[in-house]
């Protein structure tokens, strides 16, 4: 709605650029901290039914996702829906995007999966820290920081995801048990017991996933609902909407239907969720500890197991939610602050970790659902998360029957787009040597995450430091030589400068050059040095006139070359 947009433009506005001498107290300093307080004031009855109508939508959406995320990640379903909920109230206080919503997605289940080790006590904790990681970084301001992870890099990272969860899932999807999860061997055990498939899962999934995709078409290609329409097409098409809108919920209500009655009669085909745990989530300190049979594992060990994950997990966290952010201000026409995004989505997993969340992030498919909803402010978020909550207290004796391969399907469906094709083709248009830190990016990530992200930004470093140190040098060559480097220049570029002065100096017609300075020039032994004696010998031969030979250093030793000078 444009009356929304603007009213959390106003607070935007006055983020970044406010004045370093303005109060921290000051009305713009705590609309900044608090954008609430920006859009709150003129809520509107309107807005309320927009909100509404936006976060049932998107909750339909998230809590079959926050189940099916829950397998990638490697933790029991119900922490999924433990990860659904706190992001949606922590930013309808804090967030400076209508359209953001924050919960769990398929990439940072990824990244839970490799460094948790599909412990819970593990997944909590690293919510935690990447939540005070993120919260320092948006109090200290260091958005920026997120510029230098280059396109190519997230593009090359979101790619490999896209193939390693979307793979990983086909084992659910044909009713393959004891797969391993490292991906190598997880292509070779899949493809190796590929004739164990069980045909119920199989077909089902498949069933699923062709279902969610006609959905789709049809929500990409029903025209919108306007008021003048008559009172019928406006219902049918309204209907149409909220059927394709909630296409994840339905077709998962579909497959526990079919599951159950199987059930009913005795005989099951597919592999179920199974047990799901009940009720709302206990809120507690994160475990700081963790016993097992062996003993107790200490804070200090646990952070030395998840390792390169305590930057991994937080970076690509703020990447992934700032990207979504910034994708949908600039597709609705107003601004965040990307600051205070950071602290948003930072107090999130911190508040989340309370109540047994792993790291979460903005979802990109969600976030459009909520925009296709026409949501006015981040007020829908509460009804999804309301929702959530609800589905935990009273829902989760029926995710039972959820099958595996139901699930599977979701996955597979919403991570499918992640998968970038177009960026290979308009990079070798646009500047073919971008595909570099993209491949290298998207091949390491199959071996190790940390590496990949690791080697794609240090070989985009290299790039940068090589433009940086060798500029490109527009060269107008007439009575003036005129060198102008494309970009400013900083000390890595002042040799290759010189050396770009020297070489095209040196490529002149030297005339008329009195004997001291001769003598000096000809000790230098400069490579390509020429001279004439007259000013007039020297025109000639760059007109290309025969009988206008130049003494050149290469030819003659000095001695000669003084002979020559002494005759002239």
């Amino acid at each position: 709605m444009p009356s929304s947009v603007t009213a959390l433009g106003q607070a935007r506005s006055s983020g970044p650029g406010m004045a370093p001498s303005a109060c921290c107290c000051s009305p713009a300093a705590l609309q900044r901290r608090l954008p609430i307080l920006a859009w709150l004031p003129s809520y509107s009855l309107q807005w309320l039914k927009m909100d509404f109508v936006a976060g049932l939508s998107v909750g339909l959406t998230a809590i079959p996702q926050a189940l099916a995320y829950a397998e990638v990640a490697g933790l029991p379903p119900q922490y999924g829906l433990y990860s659904a909920f706190m992001g949606c109230f922590v930013y309808f206080f804090l967030g400076t995007s209508r359209d953001v919503t924050l919960g769990p997605t398929a990439i940072m289940s990824l990244l839970v999966s490799f460094y948790t080790f599909h412990e819970p006590a593990y997944a909590v904790l690293l919510a935690f820290l990447s939540g005070c990681i993120q919260l320092a970084m948006g109090v200290l301001r260091l958005g920026f920081l997120l510029d230098f992870i280059s396109y190519p890099v997230i593009k090359g990272f979101t790619s490999a995801a896209a193939v390693t969860i979307g793979f990983g899932q086909i084992k659910n999807l044909l009713g393959l048990q004891n797969i391993p999860r490292p991906f190598f061997l997880q292509v070779y055990h899949t493809f190796l017991r590929i004739a164990e498939t069980r045909v119920g899962d199989a077909v089902l999934g498949l069933v699923c996933m062709l279902l969610l995709l006609v959905l789709k078409l049809m929500r990409d290609h029903v025209p919108p609902v306007h008021p003048e329409m008559p009172p019928g097409v406006r219902l049918s098409r309204g209907l149409v909407w909220a059927a394709t809108t909630a296409r994840n919920a339905l077709v998962v209500s579909f497959a526990a239907l079919v599951a159950y009655s199987f059930e009913v009669t005795g005989y099951q085909p597919f592999i179920l969720t199974g047990e799901t745990a009940e009720g709302l989530p206990p809120v507690r300190i994160p475990p700081f500890s963790v016993t097992t049979a062996n003993g107790t594992i200490s804070f200090t060990e646990m952070v030395q197991d998840m390792g390169a994950g305590l930057a991994v997990v937080p970076l690509m966290g703020l990447l992934e939610s700032i990207a979504v952010a910034k994708a949908f201000a600039s597709q609705n026409n107003y601004r965040i602050d990307a600051n205070q995004e950071l602290l948003a989505i930072g107090l999130t997993n911190m508040l989340g970790s309370l109540v047994s969340s792993y790291p979460v992030t903005g979802s990109f498919g969600r976030t459009a659902v909520n925009a296709q909803s026409g949501v006015c402010t981040p007020a829908g978020g509460l009804v999804t998360g309301v929702l959530v909550l609800l589905s935990l207290d009273y829902l989760t004796s029926l995710f039972y029957y959820i099958p595996k391969s139901a699930l599977a399907a979701v996955i597979i469906m919403a991570v499918a787009p992640l998968f970038d094709t177009k960026i290979f083709r308009t990079l070798w248009r646009v500047k073919r040597l971008d595909l570099l830190p993209l491949c290298v990016t998207f091949l390491l990530c199959f071996w190790e995450v940390q590496y990949g992200i690791l080697a794609g930004a240090l070989v985009s470093l290299l790039m940068l430091l090589h433009s940086a140190a060798r500029p490109e040098t527009k060269v107008s060559e007439g009575p003036v030589l005129v060198l102008q480097p494309a970009s400013g220049l900083s000390f890595p570029a002042m040799e290759a400068l010189r050396e770009e002065i020297l070489s095209r100096a040196l490529e002149g017609a030297w005339a008329g050059v009195k004997v001291p300075v001769l003598r000096v020039l000809l000790s230098a032994d400069l490579k390509g040095f020429q001279y004439f004696s007259t000013l007039e010998e020297a025109e000639k031969h760059l007109r290309q006139e025969p009988g206008t030979q130049p003494y050149n250093i290469r030819e003659d030793s000095i001695l000669d070359q003084k002979v020559a000078l002494l005759k002239a």
